[in-house]
């Protein structure tokens, strides 16, 4: 694998734990850890929030696709995709040529009681609209498959302290003796039906 390539990206849903666990593993690592949104933000000028308001999501993943792009071919460290990011055919096919090349593309699992909490569906941040946790439940369904088939390593992690999951997750990405057994994926919840009124829209990373 080329030097100039992440050591590892992590896919996953709001609340999975992608920037606290790939900035300890980074730290971990010793190099630099790196956000797409944030390269968006950058890139925009602006919140994804207000990318999302102002200029509506279509324009928000063409810079998305952009921002992975870039960094998949360039940045030598850590790298954290927004939740969606798998859901564009160009950034799946770059991940799975990243995988087949020696990377390691890391699934953070989490169940919806857990993710709750660290996403803080209250705050205006572009998450989800009419039902929240309802949303998420329905989209975590949909892209679940994805993130499966992506990773090549998958750690939950739930209701576990930051540093033993993300030594979880060096331990796949390093090849370290002693690594725990990829865990069972959480079966399907059933779907919720969202509030009454206008139907929800996606509005998240």
């Amino acid at each position: 694998m080329s030097a100039g390539v992440p050591r590892a990206v992590l896919i996953g849903p709001p609340g999975s734990g992608k920037t606290t666990i790939g900035r300890l593993l980074a730290q971990r690592l010793g190099v630099a850890f790196r956000d797409t949104d944030a390269d968006v933000e950058e890139a925009a000028g602006k919140p994804v929030a207000e990318i999302f308001v102002d200029d509506g999501e279509p324009h928000f993943r063409d810079l998305e696709r952009e921002a992975v792009t870039t960094a998949l071919a360039c940045h030598p460290g850590v790298l954290a995709l927004g939740g969606g990011a798998v859901m564009d055919e160009h950034t799946r096919s770059a991940l799975e040529g990243y995988a087949a090349g020696g990377g390691v593309v890391v699934f953070l699992d989490v169940a919806l009681a857990h993710a709750a909490p660290r996403v803080g569906f209250n705050q205006s941040r572009p998450l989800l609209v009419g039902n929240p946790r309802a949303r998420w439940v329905e989209l975590m369904q949909l892209r679940r498959p994805t993130y499966e088939r992506l990773a090549t390593v998958h750690v939950v992690s739930d209701d576990r302290p930051p540093h033993e999951v993300a030594a979880q997750v060096l331990a796949g990405v390093t090849g370290a003796a002693g690594q725990e057994p990829a865990p069972e994926p959480h079966p399907a919840p059933a779907p919720q039906r969202p509030s009454e009124g206008a139907p929800a829209q996606e509005v998240q990373s």
